[in-house]
């Protein structure tokens, strides 16, 4: 359904992390504990070479998770601030000073009928080609 991992991220964040209509939400803690990571996880991910990378599982389970259209219908703004909670659960330990997590198409946009806005909209999608125009013409504000 998705074409972009990103921005699809952004949109379980909103329906997950904020607004709760996605049950359980994710913890990645969760899984590495189960996996044998005990302790310090920073240390564990430093051991493994996996500080700034999204990790294998929490990709696994976001590129997997269905989402219904009544769940897209819901959605009608994203944040695209670098501290959102979706961003420490696939990269616990990412410090928003690359583009792991940026947009590279809008092509979604079509999945969210009822997006108004986007707040702190971040380079992570101006950096798309035509970004702000595509966002003008589907009448999306910008804050």
């Amino acid at each position: 359904m998705f074409r972009d991992f990103n921005f699809k991220l952004l949109v379980i964040d909103k329906l997950m992390y904020q607004d709760k209509l996605i049950q359980p939400r994710f913890q990645i803690a969760d899984i590495l504990h189960a996996k044998g990571a005990t302790g310090d996880l920073w240390k564990y991910l430093r051991e493994q070479d996996l500080l700034y990378t999204v990790l294998e599982e929490a990709r696994q389970y976001f590129t997997d998770l269905e989402i219904t259209p009544d769940q897209l219908a819901a959605v009608d703004e994203l944040i695209t601030d670098g501290g959102l909670d979706i961003y420490h659960q696939c990269s616990p330990f990412w410090d928003g000073e690359d583009d792991l997590f940026d947009v590279t198409s809008l092509d979604d946009l079509a999945l969210l009928p009822n997006l108004r806005v986007i707040h702190d909209l971040a380079e992570a999608i101006m950096a798309v080609p035509g970004a702000e125009d595509t966002l003008k013409a589907r009448g999306i504000a910008v804050d």
